[in-house]
C-alpha cells in the first residue's frame, strides 16, 4: 500500500516519475520553491491537520498551486500542503542557524529593529561579512549564530539537547515547538544525516538493532514515540507527559510509558 505521506500524487496531479504507477489528471516535474516564513505547517490536506513543519530556507518541489494552497514534497520526501503565500522563488542557502534561536536585524547593530525571529536550523544566504554580523537575504544576523552548511554539527545528541525545555507540539519541527520525531530529525539533519520525518519511518530506516548497553546517540522506539540517549542511562525526548523536551532516566521512562498502556520498547537502534 502506498504511503500517502511519501507519495506526491493527489488525483489531480502527480510527480512525473509516477506516470503509469498512479492515476492522475496530469503528471508534472514540479517547480522548486523556498519557504519564506520562519515556521510553516505542512498539512495533510488544504486547511487540514498539521503533519509536520518546514523551516525558512527549506526547498520544496511544488506540483500544484490551487486555491491558496500548494501541494509539495519536502527534501526528506514528505508530501503535503502548505499555504502558497509562504513560498518564494528559491535562493541557494549558504548557512544555517546554529543557536537555539536568533534574530535578523535591519542594520549591523543589535539595537536596530529586529525583522524576524529565526529558530535553530533555519537556512539563510550570506551576502556579506561584517565585523560581528553577516548580512543575509533576511537581514543582519550575528555571526556567532550562523554556521556554514558545509560545516554541520557532528553529534546529533548535542543538537537534541539544545531543545531542552522546548514546548511539546504535535507535528512540531522547531525550537518554537517540537515533537518526538521532530527532535530526532533536527538532531540528524543538523549533522547532515538523512532522517525520515515520523517515528515509524525512523524506526524502519535508521540505525542497527542493538541488545547490549546503551550509549550516547542511541535511539529508543515505542509505538508512536522515540527518544535519544544522551548517555547510558538518560533519555532526552519531546513528550506529552512533560509537555516539553525533557531528560528522563531510561528505566523510569520505560516503566512510565508501559504504565500508561502505551506499550513496551519496540526497538533500540544505534546510528552508524
Amino acid at each position: 500500500m502506498t504511503d500517502r505521506r511519501l507519495s506526491p500524487a493527489n488525483g489531480r496531479v502527480a510527480a512525473a516519475h509516477l506516470a503509469g504507477q498512479v492515476v492522475a489528471d496530469r503528471y508534472v516535474d514540479g517547480t522548486p520553491m523556498m519557504l519564506g516564513q520562519p515556521v510553516t505547517d505542512l498539512c495533510a490536506t488544504p486547511n487540514g491537520a498539521r503533519d509536520r513543519q518546514l523551516l525558512i530556507g527549506a526547498i520544496v518541489t511544488v506540483f500544484e498551486d490551487r486555491a491558496g494552497w500548494s501541494f509539495v514534497q519536502a527534501a526528506d520526501g514528505y508530501v503535503g500542503y502548505v499555504q502558497s503565500a509562504a513560498l518564494l522563488p528559491p535562493v541557494a542557502p549558504s548557512h544555517f542557524v546554529a543557536s537555539v534561536a536568533t534574530h535578523a536585524y535591519a542594520a549591523e547593530d543589535f539595537k536596530s529593529a529586529d525583522l524576524m525571529a529565526l529558530p535553530l536550523l533555519s537556512r539563510v544566504t550570506v551576502l556579506d561579512e561584517r565585523r560581528r554580523f553577516f548580512e543575509t537575504n533576511l537581514g543582519f544576523i550575528p555571526k556567532a549564530h550562523l554556521r556554514p552548511l558545509d560545516r554541520p554539527f557532528s553529534d546529533p545528541a548535542t543538537v537534541a539537547q539544545m531543545h531542552f525545555g522546548v514546548p511539546y507540539l504535535w507535528g512540531g519541527n522547531s525550537t518554537r515547538g517540537i515533537d518526538c520525531s521532530g527532535l530526532i530529525a533536527a538532531g540528524l539533519s543538523a549533522c547532515a544525516l538523512p532522517c525520515p520525518a515520523d517515528s515509524d519511518m525512523q524506526s524502519a530506516a535508521l540505525g542497527q538493532d542493538i541488545t547490549g548497553p546503551l550509549q550516547r546517540g542511541d535511539l529508543i522506539f515505542w509505538k508512536g514515540h522515540v527518544g535519544m540517549m544522551v548517555d547510558g542511562e538518560t533519555l532526552v525526548h519531546a513528550n506529552a507527559h512533560h509537555m516539553a523536551t525533557a531528560y528522563e532516566p531510561i528505566n523510569k521512562a520505560i516503566a512510565r510509558i508501559a504504565a500508561q498502556d502505551d506499550g513496551d520498547v519496540t526497538a533500540r537502534k544505534r546510528l552508524g
